[in-house]
């Protein structure tokens, strides 16, 4: 069975206010963001891709993205933005580079096996991602917008790791173990709720249960 025959079986509305209510849940989640002791305090880890990889699990890949948007777009409404959205950016592609892989390949088959196996890929999406758009796009963006030169956060990361010597190690030492960890916590969180949650929700939108 598909993971998302269910879909079929959700009406126009009540997929809207599913969708509805899981981007507001995330964007609820995104708020209790924290640096991690081992990066640069810019860098502040969340785990609300973890209710829309659940969403993604109920509606599909496509209502991910929408949900994975709606959070942003809230927490833009609420709270501005104050790097000239580039973190809202960043955290859209990041946030889609980890759920889409997982979602789309745990699409073919619905099996906790699968499922690992998506979550691996999505991890490495997730970091490979984050690194080539941190070193080409995103944090020369950051210097520019807050006038500080690269070096300077170059130096930012150093002082947490004698490695850092320069751009590209900046991504090696503090990008990579960063977006490492918060694939690794947001798959895993979901990987334990995952079964708790599912039948709850196909129950209360009278869905079907994927296998």
């Amino acid at each position: 069975m598909s993971a998302y025959s269910s879909m079929a079986k959700i009406s126009h509305t009540k997929k809207i206010v599913l969708i509805s209510i899981l981007s507001a849940v995330a964007f609820i989640i995104m708020l209790l963001q924290f640096p991690l002791p081992i990066t640069p305090s810019f860098y502040k880890l969340d785990i609300s891709d973890v209710i829309i990889l659940i969403g993604g699990f109920i509606l599909g890949p496509m209502s991910a993205v929408i949900m994975e948007a709606g959070k942003i777009i809230l927490n833009i409404l609420i709270h501005g933005s104050d790097t000239m959205f580039i973190g809202e950016i960043a955290n859209f592609i990041m946030g889609c580079s980890l759920i889409l892989p997982i979602l789309l390949l745990y699409k073919k088959e619905a099996k906790m096996k699968n499922l690992l196996l998506a979550s691996l890929i999505g991890i490495i999406s997730l970091t490979i991602v984050g690194a080539l758009t941190n070193y080409f796009v995103l944090l020369p963006l950051y210097a520019n917008v807050y006038q500080m030169p690269l070096d300077a956060m170059v130096e930012m990361g150093q002082v947490l790791n004698a490695n850092v010597k320069d751009l590209f190690s900046f991504v090696i030492f503090m990008t990579i173990p960063f977006n490492l960890i918060k694939g690794a916590l947001v798959t895993i969180v979901t990987l334990a709720l995952y079964k708790r949650i599912i039948p709850i929700v196909h129950t209360k939108f009278n869905t079907r249960k994927s296998n």
